[in-house]
């Protein structure tokens, strides 16, 4: 997946209102944006085509699927249908459940990003621990696209040296949470940017803003 200027939105608002509004301001600079929970459950799982039709972005949806494999495949089924480019699931449950939704992305011929660790500090105790092995299981799967840090480049380094440089690796906590876009594109290929542009008074400029930090 190519990102342009290596800068994902994270769109994590609450109605189609503020996301249109927000995209119509960054969409000249943007190409891919991420889309969760808050506003899938806020307003539909339509949001996802809507976006694309109207923007003509790429969509990342950031569900971390984290079920069994039959349930997994069901919501990447329901998730791919309805247009995403993407798909973001945790590994720590396991390879079957990963497989499931790996699967259901090569039916589609769409993207699977595996989880290894999360930005917020509370993924020190139970999910840094595991990181390195979800990343070796990914490689044994032949993932191609990962989620890591970009709070902790240390450990974003150890994801990248697991999976290896043609690897495609997206990083959240840049901005808000502190991570510096510059440094984490030494090593990963996108930030993922959120708060820092959607709650700015100028989103544009805070894009720009970005790579400079």
């Amino acid at each position: 997946m190519i990102v342009k200027n290596n800068i994902i939105l994270a769109l994590d608002v609450m109605t189609m209102d503020e996301a249109i509004n927000i995209c119509e301001k960054v969409s000249k600079q943007i190409d891919t944006i991420k889309i969760g929970y808050p506003l899938t459950l806020a307003v539909g799982t339509n949001c996802i085509e809507q976006l694309k039709d109207q923007f003509g972005f790429k969509i990342i949806c950031d569900y971390k699927v984290a079920d069994i494999g039959p349930t997994n495949d069901k919501i990447a089924d329901i998730t791919f249908s309805h247009g995403a480019d993407g798909l973001i699931c945790h590994g720590f449950v396991g390879k079957d459940s990963v497989e499931a939704c790996l699967n259901k992305a090569k039916e589609y011929g769409k993207d699977l990003f595996l989880l290894t660790e999360m930005s917020h500090p509370g993924a020190k105790k139970f999910l840094q621990p595991v990181a390195d092995d979800i990343a070796k299981m990914g490689v044994e799967m032949g993932i191609n696209n990962y989620v890591a840090p970009a709070t902790r480049l240390d450990r974003l380094q150890d994801i990248r040296n697991i999976v290896g440089k043609d690897a495609f690796i997206i990083s959240p906590g840049v901005g808000a949470q502190g991570g510096s876009a510059k440094e984490t594109l030494k090593i990963s290929d996108a930030v993922i940017v959120g708060r820092s542009i959607y709650q700015s008074n100028n989103p544009e400029e805070a894009v720009k803003n970005i790579l400079n930090k």
